[in-house]
């Protein structure tokens, strides 16, 4: 279904990077279907077309009538900008699809032609190695055979999720910021490891490869994190002398507090940035 669809990215910058490197190393759509396009740096554009052999082009010489899906890739401050000039050339049956911060369904239905189809995206950093976990949540007037072409694509930066909108803060705060509580506790574990007298390189190896092999037994597994904990926790054994003190310093408490502060955050921010295009 998908390979018969073509793309186009307004913008250029990380993030679409990200997504066309893994559309063209899955394959998903074919190269000769995938444009990409900026305002104003012709260098990057031809810097795209050379790595990935995608159309770079100037966004006035996009094939509008051609395209499936138009993917806003831009900076969040240029949105209410692009959906205005979008307006006049896409039709009902076309998808625009955001993976910008603060932009929800409602403000691009607003910007868009009535009974527009409007998919919303929230990736996270682990998408520049096809290893991200991915939210979208579709539009009012989105058909349900679009929510799967999109949710295919997405998958070539990782693994997506079908959320409700309102969902996207917790979202947010699990999975957006959560890369970097996982760095912050590598960080701990390799510095305790270094402070024993571990070589630094191979402490930290040690500690990305026992956090990778714990999530693949999440992912092979039915089982809840509790019971994988329970069956590696022997009585009075070291790994329950570990847990205690993590008991005993609110570890568990801190990272729930960590994901409903960044929630928080992220609400904050998505009324902010609702605010000053509303405003713009």
């Amino acid at each position: 279904m998908l390979r018969e669809k073509s793309v186009a990215f307004l913008g250029a910058g990380s993030m679409a990077e990200s997504m066309i490197s893994g559309i063209v190393q899955v394959g998903s759509i074919p190269a000769e279907n995938v444009y990409v396009t900026n305002r104003s740096n012709q260098l990057r554009l031809k810097e795209m077309n050379h790595v990935y052999g995608v159309n770079a082009v100037q966004q006035d010489a996009l094939p509008y009538e051609e395209i499936d899906l138009f993917i806003l890739a831009m900076k969040p401050q240029g949105a209410a900008d692009a959906l205005r000039a979008l307006k006049d050339k896409v039709r009902a049956d076309q998808v625009v699809i955001s993976v910008l911060a603060g932009i929800s369904t409602e403000f691009m239905e607003d910007h868009l032609n009535l009974n527009q189809q409007v998919v919303r995206v929230m990736p996270n950093t682990s998408s520049m190695i096809q290893e991200s976990a991915t939210a979208l949540s579709p539009g009012r007037h989105t058909a349900m055979d679009n929510v799967l072409a999109v949710k295919e694509l997405l998958s070539c930066m990782g693994k997506v999720f079908l959320i409700e909108e309102e969902q996207m803060d917790i979202f947010t705060g699990i999975a957006g910021s959560g890369p970097a509580y996982f760095y912050y506790l590598m960080e701990h574990m390799e510095q305790a490891g270094v402070e024993k007298g571990m070589d630094e390189e191979m402490v930290r190896e040690i500690v990305a490869q026992t956090i990778l092999g714990a999530a693949k037994m999440i992912m092979a597994n039915d089982e809840a994190p509790e019971s994988l904990r329970k069956k590696v926790t022997s009585p009075n054994g070291t790994t329950a002398s570990g847990l205690e003190a993590l008991r005993k310093n609110n570890g568990g408490k801190a990272i729930s507090q960590a994901i409903h502060h960044a929630a928080k955050r992220s609400k904050e921010l998505n009324e902010e940035m609702a605010g000053a295009l509303v405003t713009s």
